[in-house]
């Protein structure tokens, strides 16, 4: 076991020597095999000293530094494949791939993306940031070379945790049952965690499996024992095969129809680079399974493996994670309401698939336990299970990102809303997400939400205003959504009004002349202040689903001009159900939608985004007044807004 990085850090090049050298994977294969593990260590003390200043991603790229150095040193990438699961791990394979001198950007504006992107380097070879999709795409790769009589390779590197989702076993089903054969290499990174340390059965195994060395022991010490005895190589074979079956079910990959290579440690270069050789000159659907430990050789992270999985600018010395600014948020108003709403009431169930920390049901787990079930990275199963949950009169809440949902979307449909069943779903990151980009960006929730019927679509524009909401989808008999961004509360008391919350009941903020802007959710805050600049009526629409339909009929007859605003793709969002209501009420009013634009956002801080769109409080002022006739909002406009 190699030697912990110190934790002090001296500035320049010259710690680097091996690393600087390195510009691309054709500079590292010229290196010799002694090299490499020298290489490693500045590869991972680099690594801590860039996310110490930037912020991201950390312990899981910590985990596969040996991995990565030996993949790109056997494998000819990029000509060979390489494609990473979810991509959190994939910073080191940045670094030696072109894109070091670039790393200080990393989840800046205009900067490196947090995840693989096919767009930034010919070696990111599939875009990432939801999970469990690596076999499935490597598999399309090695079709396509299939058929297109090429040699090259492609390999698959995959978690445990992500492992445990129905698409990889998807994708491996089908990998094993295909003829021809394809040449297919996954490797199963197995470090006993995910985010969150990994639940389920086949976790589980893996954990036995490794808490005992019987297996690997057995294995390697008979192959050395027999390979010089001709006549007892074919015994060693059989040997080795009823072992695999008693020691370890992971016969499961071979029966699915994988040559199942392993386990090996993911920290020995030099096994590493002798099995992927051999694996790399085998053909057909082959699995290596690859011991790691997440936070490798930081302290701090080897201890803390969860917290350091994401974090913010650290002391590189000590540790120390910068607090993070902006004080209470969303996703802590709804862990302080489901404790309280589950001590008034035994039939609540929390559900999360696979995000206890982020979604915020750490507290939850520790209190009620026996009511907390995480699914792992099974989105699709979050919900049904819900769905089954709600059918024997249990009060089931699935707190869930917006991003994550989408991957749910027939299950929403189909198991809840069409049975009209009492299920909570609390969709935190709804919006924007800063510096996490495009991939988890909750862009379309209010989109995909609104047409769906017997759903009941909320969206908050305070953090008291988000508690009654949660309260209110609770106690409603039928699917219930609360929408609420990553993102601090709102110091201000911005929904101001303490009385019952009526569903389908929008709230008046600020009456002013000619114009009114509808706002939902998040934006009701800069809709406050371009208001005030503007004197236009403010209205905190809170529901999506259903419109406050006399409200906006009124304002329709006494303004010249309505402006919907939502942090939500124009298309088909809350400002389309507005144009929708007037044009079946036969009303001409005329009606702008202010959004997110017909494209991705890429990451920037939250404040960048939203301006980049036309969505921060001077972006909506300057389209109203370009609106008007006055100057300042073409732009802002173009961008984020659209006549209806």
């Amino acid at each position: 076991m190699p030697d912990r990085i110190p934790m002090d850090s001296r500035p320049g090049a010259n710690r680097f020597p091996l690393l600087f050298a390195v510009d691309t994977p054709a500079d590292l294969r010229r290196l010799s095999e002694g090299e490499l593990t020298d290489l490693a260590d500045e590869l991972r003390s680099f690594l801590i000293d860039t996310v110490s200043r930037t912020g991201g991603h950390l312990a899981a790229g910590l985990g596969v530094v040996e991995l990565t150095i030996a993949l790109h040193y056997v494998f000819n990438t990029p000509e060979d494949r390489l494609v990473w699961d979810v991509g959190h791990q994939a910073y080191p394979h940045k670094i030696l791939t072109g894109r070091r001198s670039r790393m200080p950007s990393l989840r800046q504006k205009g900067g490196l993306s947090g995840f693989p992107k096919r767009a930034e380097s010919p070696y990111d070879t599939f875009g990432v940031g939801h999970s469990s999709t690596s076999v499935g795409a490597a598999l399309g790769m090695a079709i396509a070379a299939g058929l297109k009589r090429q040699a090259h390779k492609v390999v698959a590197v995959i978690g445990d945790g992500a492992l445990g989702a129905g698409m990889a076993f998807e994708g491996l089903n089908h990998a094993g049952a295909l003829q021809p054969d394809p040449d297919l290499l996954v490797i199963l990174n197995d470090n006993k965690m995910s985010i969150s340390p990994p639940v389920g059965a086949i976790s589980s195994h893996l954990a036995r499996l490794l808490s005992g060395k019987l297996y690997t022991s057995m294995r390697e010490g008979s192959k050395s024992a027999l390979r010089a005895i001709p006549p007892l190589r074919e015994l060693m074979g059989r040997w080795e095969e009823h072992m695999k079956g008693m020691v370890m079910p992971s016969t499961l990959f071979e029966e699915l129809g994988f040559n199942y290579i392993g386990p090996i440690d993911g920290h020995d270069m030099g096994v590493l680079i002798a099995t992927l050789r051999n694996m790399k000159q085998m053909r057909g659907p082959r699995l290596l399974h690859v011991v790691t430990q997440k936070g490798r050789g930081y302290e701090p992270a080897e201890g803390r493996p969860v917290t350091y999985h994401g974090v913010t600018p650290f002391d590189r010395r000590t540790g120390e994670l910068r607090k993070k600014g902006g004080g209470r948020t969303y996703t802590h108003v709804f862990s302080d309401w489901l404790c309280e709403a589950a001590e008034q009431d035994d039939r609540l169930v929390g559900i999360t698939p696979a995000m206890c920390e982020g979604s915020g049901l750490t507290a939850f787990a520790q209190r009620f336990p026996e009511r907390y079930f995480d699914v792992g990275i099974a989105e699709q199963h979050a919900l049904t299970l819900a769905a089954g949950l709600a059918c024997e009169g249990m009060k089931p809440v699935v707190a869930i990102y917006s991003t994550f949902l989408q991957r749910a979307y027939d299950q929403l449909i189909h198991d809840i809303c069409l049975q009209g069943l009492d299920v909570t779903l609390a969709v935190d990151r709804g919006g924007l997400v800063g510096p996490d980009g495009a991939t988890h960006a909750g862009s379309f929730d209010l989109s995909y939400g609104r047409p769906i019927p017997n759903l009941v679509v909320m969206a908050p524009a305070d953090g008291e205003e988000c508690r009654r909401m949660l309260q209110v989808a609770l106690d409603h008999p039928g699917p219930a959504l609360v929408r609420y961004p990553r993102a601090a509360v709102p110091t201000a008391d911005v929904s101001a009004d303490g009385g019952p919350l009526q569903i389908g009941e929008a709230k008046v903020r600020r009456l002013g002349h000619e114009v009114a802007l509808l706002a939902f959710g998040s934006l009701v805050p800069p809709a406050l202040q371009a208001g005030e600049a503007l004197d236009a009526t403010v209205v905190n629409m809170r529901f999506v689903k259903p419109l406050d339909e006399r409200l906006i009929l009124e304002l329709a007859g006494s303004h010249k001009l309505l402006v919907t605003i939502e942090e939500n793709a124009i298309a088909g969002g809350a400002g389309s159900a507005v144009a929708e209501l007037l044009a079946a009420q036969g009303v001409t009013a005329r009606c702008v939608h202010l959004g997110l634009p017909d494209r991705f956002i890429d990451q920037a801080s939250h404040e960048e985004q939203l301006a980049s769109c036309g969505l921060s409080a001077d972006g909506i002022a300057a389209s109203v007044r370009s609106l008007l006739g006055e100057s300042g909002g073409e732009v802002a406009l173009r961008e984020g807004g659209s006549l209806a």
